[in-house]
């Protein structure tokens, strides 16, 4: 069973049902019970044409739920436009779903939510986990936004800005997360890069492409994580950087700054430098800066701790850092970095262990933990 090929196809799925009047909500569920009846049925009976078996099963289960609704009785007459089974168009929909998931009923915090469970592939943790908030209080805010789209048209799509906001998280997901979703987030970031000419699309294009540079780097041969500063820069992917740069460059040009553009020229600045003794952190602070007057997000002051601490000492990162909340996800990571840095071994291993416990995946985990049993082990020497 190709797990994947399921995956790939759901958007193209979703957006037929949703065209031939589907309401989102439903639509999803019904597209849902076609993959659970897929993975019953094709590992002893493999369909000639994958996407117009799920189409047509798809269909059929949101027929079933319709008739079994007494309050949408109304649409039974939709029995008949059943589509035929056989070889569906190879039509890419999947960033036009995106623009109609980011729907004007909806805020951009529900739109983005319902966009990266119902298309991008997140579960409701991993998205909750991206928000800062409880999954009880993520699903809640989900199936709002489900009843919330439940009885409109998607005839309205939404703005480019929300709809930037949920490949960001689809790219940071399958950048650092479990989920490889990070090729897809660039590609489809490509095709909207070329359809809209907006600076924070580009800003956004840059970013993912200067990340996506160092991926072969960050991690060793055995799995695990290898931070920023120790990585093997020979790997890293210089045409891609090159194309990043250019981009950004002329993002830049416009003058018209955004949080992705911000994002970018940090991420530049990383990629410029030969080593990382050499990274123009003074720079980093600035844009920083920059980033936090443009968004106000706890996660960026964070970030700029961490830039702080190398670009005037441990101390200075220190004294950033304790102005933040220590619920912070990676606080206790960031402090334990800063503290080593400061020569204080025993708050660090302390503080590293507890970054661990609170890992949000396995390989960070396992690298924050092997970080505290390095530092105990020269404590004891």
């Amino acid at each position: 069973m190709d797990e994947a090929l399921l995956r790939s196809l759901t958007p193209n799925v979703l957006t037929v049902l949703v065209r031939r009047g589907a309401d989102f909500a439903a639509a999803e569920d019904a597209v849902q019970d076609a993959l659970i009846e897929a993975l019953r049925v094709w590992p002893s009976d493999p369909p000639r044409d994958a996407k117009g078996w799920l189409i047509t099963v798809a269909w059929r289960k949101f027929l079933d739920a319709t008739r079994a609704d007494a309050a949408r009785r109304r649409r039974e007459d939709l029995v008949e436009e059943e589509p035929a089974p056989g070889p569906a168009p190879a039509v890419d929909d999947t960033l036009q779903l995106y623009f109609l998931c980011a729907h004007p009923s909806l805020t951009p915090s529900s739109a983005v939510a319902l966009t990266l469970r119902a298309v991008g592939g997140l579960t409701t943790r991993q998205i909750a986990q991206a928000y800062l908030v409880p999954e009880a209080t993520m699903a809640q805010r989900i199936s709002r936004a489900k009843r919330t789209v439940c009885d409109v048209r998607f005839d309205q799509p939404g703005d480019v800005a929300t709809v930037l906001r949920v490949l960001y998280l689809v790219f940071n997901e399958g950048y650092c997360g479990d989920v490889d979703l990070a090729a897809e987030a660039i590609r489809l970031t490509r095709q909207l890069a070329a359809a809209v000419d907006h600076p924070e699309v580009a800003g956004l294009l840059a970013l993912m492409l200067l990340h996506h540079a160092r991926r072969a780097a960050r991690t060793a041969a055995d799995g695990s994580l290898v931070p920023l500063a120790e990585q093997d820069r020979g790997r890293w992917d210089t045409a891609l950087i090159a194309e990043g740069v250019g981009i950004l460059q002329a993002a830049l040009a416009r003058d018209r700054l955004g949080e992705f553009q911000a994002q970018a020229a940090v991420a530049a600045l990383h990629a410029d430098a030969p080593t990382a003794e050499e990274t123009d952190w003074v720079q980093i602070v600035e844009w920083y800066d920059e980033l936090a007057r443009l968004t106000d997000s706890p996660v960026v002051r964070l970030n700029r701790a961490v830039a702080v601490g190398e670009a005037d000492g441990p101390r200075a990162g220190l004294a950033a850092l304790a102005q933040l909340d220590a619920s912070l996800p990676r606080y206790a990571a960031v402090a334990a970095y800063l503290h080593e840095r400061d020569g204080d071994l025993a708050t660090a291993a302390r503080l590293y262990a507890e970054a661990a416990h609170k890992a949000p995946n396995l390989a960070e985990r396992d690298h924050l933990t092997r970080q505290a049993a390095r530092l105990n082990t020269r404590r004891r020497r």
